[in-house]
């Protein structure tokens, strides 16, 4: 069953029935990838006089508090709220349509002199304005880097110094209007830099242009077997009034 979706004045098609979701789910223990010293995810039972929220513990329901923090424990979606004090900053407010054309491209990053691995505008540029795919201007910009260890899924990158986006590439992915930005990567800017976040400033243009409907997804999961392309991303977040919400960003390969 083919579906379509219109997009520059062109429609591209789709099966909605072959999602292809790019999240890390959200369980509780240590097995799980974890970032920015957050603790671990965390599901509680709720107990109130004789009622327990399970029913492997004789309970009716299963009734249960989560303990999670959206930029430390799994596949996120964040706003410029998160480097802003502007009290209406909430993703639930930035974000008000959820389908885009997307564009998933794979880069490696290269190691600098002060031995940080660094993902380059140059790499991504290339494959940006490469290929077929460049006639088609993209809202939404998906990377994946190399090598696609599986350990993606349960890394704790906490005093790591991971992978970090070069700020020359946000502001170009700004400048070209890429809405939004999803990466495998715990954050856009270097675990440790004094603050500055020049990534995050620059691909939302704050404070002085201020991109509100853009966003960041972090921690993403792109399997080896989905090819680099153009596709349809569905970014589902909870409506939270946060800067920041728990995501599950699904692709939908696209054709002529």
């Amino acid at each position: 069953m083919l579906a379509t979706y219109p997009h520059d004045g062109r429609s591209f098609s789709f099966n909605p029935q072959e999602p292809l979701d790019i999240s890390l789910p959200l369980a509780p223990g240590e097995n799980q990838v974890n970032c920015f010293w957050a603790e671990p995810v965390q599901f509680d039972v709720i107990r109130v006089g004789d009622f327990v929220g399970s029913v492997a513990a004789g309970g009716s329901t299963n009734y249960q508090r989560v303990h999670v923090t959206p930029h430390g424990n799994g596949t996120h979606t964040e706003c410029y709220g998160h480097i802003s004090a502007e009290a209406g900053a909430t993703l639930n407010r930035c974000l008000r349509r959820f389908l885009f054309v997307a564009r998933l491209v794979s880069v490696q990053p290269r190691p600098q002199p002060n031995g940080d691995e660094v993902v380059l505008l140059a790499d991504v540029r290339r494959e940006l304005e490469g290929g077929a795919e460049a006639a088609v201007r993209p809202e939404a910009l998906v990377l994946r880097t190399l090598p696609n260890h599986r350990a993606k899924r349960t890394r704790h990158y906490s005093g790591t110094n991971p992978t970090y986006l070069e700020p020359a590439l946000a502001e170009y992915l700004a400048q070209h209007h890429i809405e939004h930005l999803l990466l495998d990567l715990p954050s856009v800017d270097r675990e440790e830099d004094g603050g500055e976040l020049l990534a995050h400033h620059a691909f939302w243009q704050y404070p002085h242009a201020t991109r509100q409907a853009a966003t960041i997804t972090e921690l993403i999961l792109v399997p080896d077997a989905v090819e680099d392309g153009l596709y349809l991303l569905n970014l589902q977040i909870t409506s939270l009034e946060l800067d920041a919400s728990p995501s599950k960003p699904v692709l939908y390969a696209l054709g002529a």
